[in-house]
């Protein structure tokens, strides 16, 4: 089972069309939180339709009652407040919104893999026998450094246990267009 993972939508409707395009071989998404709007719920379910789509709610999804009227819309979307733990693909994962939960979460071992957000840093690494990944933003900037970054996520492959980064290059006129193979990957 491939898995497509993202967040930090932060509202970026186009750089979320392109990696919506570019997941259509995965057969579940997790959002690790950060969309914004209510009205991302729709292009979410609409651009992955029919697949199994599991959010968790970061800092800036603050309009927790339209976001989640609009998820009752999809029978697809599944929105699992901060925490979300289960199985696909056959493999335990955990998904919150925070990097600092999210390494002592791993680092418990009860998990073959851990997703988190919210920092906007890019990252796919080992804590123990847990992959830890941290798909970067889509939104493709860092608030803390106040300058673009590469937008970014990830599909992660539940039976090789691995995961391969993807950036979404920009156009002119702040558009997205292609996506490419991230560098980093495990």
């Amino acid at each position: 089972m491939k898995i497509a993972i993202l967040s930090d939508i932060h509202d970026n409707v186009w750089n979320l069309a392109a990696a919506l395009t570019a997941v259509q071989e995965a057969e579940a998404l997790i959002c690790c939180g950060d969309l914004c709007s209510p009205f991302i719920i729709g292009l979410l379910a609409e651009g992955f339709p029919g697949k199994s789509i599991h959010i968790v709610f970061g800092n800036n999804d603050a309009d927790l009652f339209r976001i989640t009227n609009n998820a009752k819309k999809y029978p697809q979307v599944h929105l699992h407040g901060e925490f979300f733990q289960g199985e696909l693909g056959g493999r335990r994962i955990a998904v919150n919104h925070f990097d600092n939960l999210a390494q002592p979460i791993a680092a418990s071992g009860q998990y073959d893999l851990v997703c988190y957000g919210h920092n906007h840093i890019y990252k796919i690494e080992p804590v123990g026998q847990t992959l830890t990944i941290n798909p970067g933003a889509i939104m493709g900037y860092d608030p803390g450094k106040k300058s673009d970054i590469p937008s970014t996520f990830v599909i992660y492959n539940a039976e090789t246990g691995t995961a391969q980064g993807y950036q979404i290059e920009s156009k002119t006129g702040g558009h997205s267009g292609e996506v490419a193979p991230y560098p980093k990957s495990r």
